[in-house]
């Protein structure tokens, strides 16, 4: 069973930092609450319950630089700890994640994939890179499982307020699903840097080459605010 308690004041999941809940929109009690019941009623669910709110806890609104977009977690038994896209120490990284990090190496240099922190991006969260997942659950095997019970509240409200904010931010987009998202952002301060998936069946469409690293760093020092160290 998993517990799934609400805050009252917001609506949101009280395992959601306080100062996400308190800075986004007002969630759906009563779609909220059917995410409880449905993920209580789930036997087993990626990654574990303390790591679902994990990008949240690792990137404050007030740090926050660059919003990446993922889908749903890894499926696989001990890939998945909260992040977009990441994996834990020491898994091997699933092709999509090897791609990113081989346009990395060919964008700004440095470690190439396996280069000591394996796949795990925390060095990116921590600097203010939200790798956000629209769906933050997913049944084992089975991606995709959880989508449409009401993860999509939660990333949908997250876009919502960074469409609001008036400073410099990095939208990363990858892929249609993601790309759907470019609409919302439309203010001259916000750096919106769209491409195919890197999945192996689309990377060689426009991912390779687009550079999305190196882009974001200069945009981000033309606006007075350090760079994010991709390599760490």
């Amino acid at each position: 069973m998993f517990s799934f308690p609400i805050c009252g004041k917001t609506n949101w999941p009280e395992g959601l930092p306080e100062v996400w809940r308190e800075a986004l929109p007002l969630a759906d009690r009563e779609m909220m609450e059917s995410l409880g019941k449905k993920l209580a009623a789930s036997n087993a669910v990626f990654p574990p319950q303390h790591e679902w709110f994990s990008a949240f806890e690792s990137c404050s609104p007030s740090a926050l630089k660059v919003l990446l977009f993922g889908q749903d977690p890894y499926h696989g038994p001990g890939q998945a700890h909260g992040l977009a896209f990441s994996v834990r120490q020491g898994v091997q990284e699933p092709p999509s994640l090897r791609n990113i990090l081989k346009e990395k190496l060919d964008d700004v240099g440095g470690g190439g994939p396996g280069f000591g922190q394996y796949g795990v991006l925390s060095g990116w969260a921590e600097q203010g890179v939200l790798l956000l997942n629209r769906v933050l659950t997913v049944p084992p095997g089975q991606a995709g499982g959880h989508g449409g019970w009401g993860w999509e509240g939660l990333s949908e409200a997250v876009v919502q307020w960074a469409s609001t904010q008036n400073r410099p931010l990095v939208i990363v987009l990858w892929g249609k699903w993601a790309q759907s998202l470019s609409g919302h952002f439309d203010r001259p301060d916000h750096l919106v840097l769209c491409a195919p998936h890197p999945s192996p069946l689309s990377a060689h469409r426009g991912f390779w080459g687009s550079k999305p690293f190196s882009q974001a760093n200069t945009w981000l020092q033309e606006h007075g605010i350090e760079p994010v160290d991709w390599n760490r």
